[in-house]
């Protein structure tokens, strides 16, 4: 379709930009006027196309649409307008004008929240759930007919800016682009918005933002958090505007503090180590972490009173010239400003949040000095920005700083830094010797970055850095609250990096990038965010006692930390791996070395990077890439290691558990191979059951423990089933895993390519039908063909050893033979995970009983969750992961008997 594109903002440049790939054609770019001589991220990408750019100031005066604006519009013929997001009001002589009308994205389920400011509101009144709605447009008041709606749950804590960034801008641009396309095939719906529940809330500005304490807890929480960080709840405090920033529900009583009178509260606030406390009329509370004040300057609130203690720095002469190059680097920041002076306000001069990144990148290239974004918002005029600078540069600023010797890479529209040494003690170092190894981009076979290698010497620093911190630190002795708050604040700066982390993911393992988003990295922060709540939910229990005299006894449990533990991980997901063992690990208190794998080493260290940065005490997670055969191995052999945690190859899992045992008897668990049957029957639901059997193999390019190794399809729907598989996997799109449209990416390393290869060769010379795939594709890189085999007989080597690839392994079984495809499932010495699809519930039941397997999929697959326990019986090992069930792993229970 002809498609005019009317809006702004970089959710503007993202629809754009995915409107153009799927193919339609922008006629025209319908944008702002440039501000302080930038332009839109939307009118930069569609100049950079050569694409027609209109900077209309208005479109109407006075109510009429201006002739000449419209003509503009009129010649560009477009079939559709889109308005991904639009601060303008546009005629309606532009939005009728088309043949298709035009649609407009807003940010709440309508009819609720029309307005300009509903990603606010949905805060302000504390909705469970929230989401957006592409609508066909009307004359402006949010009331046209619905096409679509997709919704999301509301997290207790989410600002503005968290649920924007986790789904409104993600999910929103994918569900504009999904409504031009439902527009496209003629199957758009226009859904009359009913009346009942529709609100119009006004436009929040700093005049009507300002704080009514006469309300409960959770009701002033929500009033900031619904305007932070715009427009900003505010309230006077000693006769200034202030503004709160980072609030939170307390579920414990807060810690004493010093008080502060604010103006109109029933009592004053509290200013403690964790921040600012505030009262609701109902006697709970709430914690705001930041302050801004009407000068513009941001403090953390737990440093209210000594915000103004500080005084000025003498500068050397290098400290100088420093603060002369940034005052030329904010010159070319803020181009409408004649003069930098001390005075100079980085953000009244008109500096936005893309300015902030490059100004703490600007300071890292000119100085060894680290920023994070939030010393800018703290510090806003120069003056206060170069002490904030010089006192880093001294180490005069409280928090030790972390060196960081980045290997960098422009890649996948952004710049990800990834350390590359190992992480010792709080600290990256090079290897014993200096012995580094190149890792390979599974795409083309480049190399990514040289890493360091450890030797046995390492393990050794690493293991006793993780046992001093746990013996003598500061860890050993917190409180599993705090403990569990670092864990939080680890899971929110992995959030904050998911983008880079995917990235890193994908170019190290050779994901798809969509799939690292959501399951590798997604799935990682939600683990320690779960884990994070468990930390002060750790108990034991109290047992009455019989047979000891005299019957005066008090016995109880005690579920404590086993000390430091071990962890080695494979190679398919290399974060995910990592986050569900380390989180259980350090929730129940323990300290960690962990041995990623050789080929996949560098989000493990970028994780080591971000648990610094979270304030995990030193010596609390220590990294060390190698090889199995001597980090793993010496990891396995080490006497102070107490708890050793595996997931890899069955055959490595021996050879662990036997070192373990010989060593100093380690408590250990494996998560091993697997050779996971699926049961299909004729009953079930067909589309389900292709969809989900191609996901069972296929997924992460087969390279998934869980993976079916085995279907089972019932004889009378074989011939479908299978002629439906191959139609979807002809679709399948084999490429670079950073497009967003890729569906297969490269397998992990060369190696595991070759044995692919064999393992394919050897099913064809056994006699099984090779349907299509089973080889490697013809291009860069380590990518293999989705391969499908049937009628499989029991006696082959296929049949019976699993691939950890895209092999899907088909064989048959006759109706009403049950009990025997059963047996033949479950005749196999692992027992990781199975599946059955029928529609008949006894059936499923009694299925589901039968089969030995940790976990059993019933009409479904691949559906594991942080809350639910994930291990394998038989070879596929012992000890759960995820789940209560994990913290046991790295637990050990101690009795005491107490005769009164």
């Amino acid at each position: 379709m002809k498609i005019a594109v009317i809006g702004q903002s970089l959710f503007g440049q993202e629809v754009y930009k995915e409107l153009k790939k799927d193919g339609h054609i922008i006629v025209g770019v319908f944008t702002i006027p440039d501000k302080d001589g930038k332009a839109d991220p939307l009118a930069t990408e569609a100049e950079k196309d050569g694409v027609p750019v209109f900077k209309f100031p208005r479109w109407r005066v006075k109510g009429q649409a201006i002739p000449e604006v419209v003509a503009q519009y009129k010649a560009t013929g477009a079939e559709l307008n889109v308005l991904p997001f639009c601060s303008q009001f546009i005629p309606m002589e532009v939005i009728d004008l088309p043949k298709h009308g035009s649609i407009i994205y807003h940010p709440s389920l309508l009819p609720r929240h029309r307005g300009a400011s509903a990603i606010n509101w949905t805060l302000i009144h504390g909705d469970r759930k929230g989401g957006f709605t592409v609508f066909w447009a009307d004359d402006g008041l949010d009331t046209g007919p619905i096409l679509l709606q997709r919704e999301c749950e509301v997290e207790p804590n989410d600002t503005v800016n968290t649920i924007y960034k986790r789904f409104l801008f993600p999910e929103g641009v994918r569900g504009t682009v999904e409504a031009v396309k439902l527009i496209a095939e003629g199957k758009a719906q226009r859904i009359t918005q009913p009346e009942a529940g529709a609100t119009y809330e006004c436009i929040q500005n700093k005049g009507n933002a300002k704080i009514d304490w006469n309300q409960s807890a959770e009701a002033l929480h929500n009033w900031i958090r619904g305007n932070d960080k715009v427009p900003g709840a505010w309230a006077d405090i000693d006769g200034q505007k202030v503004i709160f920033y980072g609030s939170s529900l307390l579920k414990s009583p807060a810690a004493d503090g010093q008080p502060l009178e604010i103006s109109g509260a029933s009592r004053p606030g509290s200013v403690t180590k964790a921040g600012l406390v505030l009262f609701g009329n109902d006697g709970n509370a709430l914690l705001v972490k930041n302050l801004q004040f009407e000068c513009g300057k941001m403090i953390a609130a737990a440093q209210y009173f000594q915000s103004s203690s500080s005084t000025a720095l003498e500068l050397t002469e290098e400290e100088k010239s420093f603060a002369e190059q940034m005052k030329a680097v904010w010159k070319s920041i803020l181009t409408n400003v004649s003069m930098i002076e001390d005075s100079t306000d980085f953000f009244k001069s008109g500096a936005a949040s893309m300015d902030v990144v490059r100004l703490v990148e600007e300071v890292k290239l000119r100085a060894s000095c680290l920023l994070q974004n939030e010393d800018v918002y703290m510090n806003t005029t120069f003056q206060d920005f170069i002490q904030m600078c010089v006192r880093k540069l001294r180490g005069e600023d409280d928090a030790e700083e972390l060196v960081v010797d980045y290997v960098e890479k422009n890649i996948n529209n952004m710049t990800i830094k990834m350390p590359h040494q190992l992480f010792i003690n709080g600290e990256f170092v090079d290897a014993e010797g200096g012995r580094t190894y190149q890792t390979i981009n599974p795409t083309d076979g480049t190399a990514v970055c040289d890493v360091s290698l450890a030797q046995v010497v390492d393990v050794d620093k690493a293991v006793a850095a993780a046992k001093e911190a746990f013996e003598e630190g500061e860890w050993g002795k917190m409180n599993p609250r705090d403990r569990g708050r670092l864990l939080y604040k680890l899971a929110d700066l992995m959030e904050e990096h998911q983008e880079e982390l995917a990235t890193i993911e994908t170019i190290d393992s050779g994901a798809v990038y969509t799939l690292a988003l959501k399951t590798h990295v997604g799935m990682s922060i939600q683990t320690f965010r779960y884990f994070a709540g468990w930390c002060d939910k750790i108990q034991g229990s109290t047992i009455p006692i019989n047979q000891a005299r005299p019957n005066r006894n008090f016995t109880f449990t005690k579920k404590e930390p086993i000390g430091v533990c071990a962890i080695v991980i494979p190679w398919n997901y290399p974060l995910m791996m990592l986050a569900w063992k380390t989180a259980a690990c350090l929730a129940a208190g323990n300290t960690v070395v962990l041995k990623p794998a050789q080929v996949t080493p560098l989000t493990a260290l970028k994780f080591a990077e971000l648990a610094a940065r979270a304030g995990l005490p030193k010596g609390v997670v220590n990294i060390l890439p190698g090889s199995g055969a001597l980090v793993g191995q010496r990891l396995s052999d080490h006497p102070d290691v107490r708890k050793l945690g595996f997931t890899g190859s069955t055959e490595i899992g021996k050879h662990i558990m036997k070192s373990c045992a010989v060593s100093n008897v380690k408590k250990v668990s494996l998560e091993l191979g697997g050779k996971s049957p699926l049961i299909i029957f004729s009953d079930c639901d067909m589309d389900k059951a292709i969809r989900m059997g191609m996901s069972s193999v296929f997924f992460n390019k087969g390279e998934n423990c869980i993976a079916a190794g085995r279907l089972f399809v019932e004889d009378s729907i074989h011939d479908q089933f299978v002629k439906r598989v191959i139609e979807e996997v002809k679709k399948m799109k084999i490429g670079d895993p950073l497009d967003r449209s890729t569906d297969h990416g490269p397998q992990n390393h060369k190696a595991h390519l070759d044995k692919l290869v064999e393992y394919c060769e050897t099913g064809v010379k056994e006699g099984a039908a090779l349907i299509c795939g089973g080889r490697q594709v013809q291009r860069p890189g380590f990518f293999f063909e989705p391969t499908i085999f049937t009628r499989v007989q029991d006696h082959m080597y296929i049949a019976k050893e699993e691939s950890f690839g895209p092999v899907m392994i088909i064989s048959t079984f006759q109706k009403g033979e049950v009990d025997d495809v059963l047996r033949r499932a479950n005749a196999t010495e692992y027992g990781l995970a199975s599946g059955v699809f029928t529609q008949d519930i006894s059936k499923a039941l009694y299925v589901s009983d039968r089969l030995n397997a940790g976990t059993v999929f019933v009409n479904t697959y691949n559906k594991t969750d942080v809350a639910s326990p994930f291990g394998g019986f038989k070879q596929s090992g012992f000890g759960k992961d995820l789940g209560q069930e994990a913290l046991n792993e790295y637990l050990k229970t101690k009795a005491v008997t107490i005769e009164y």
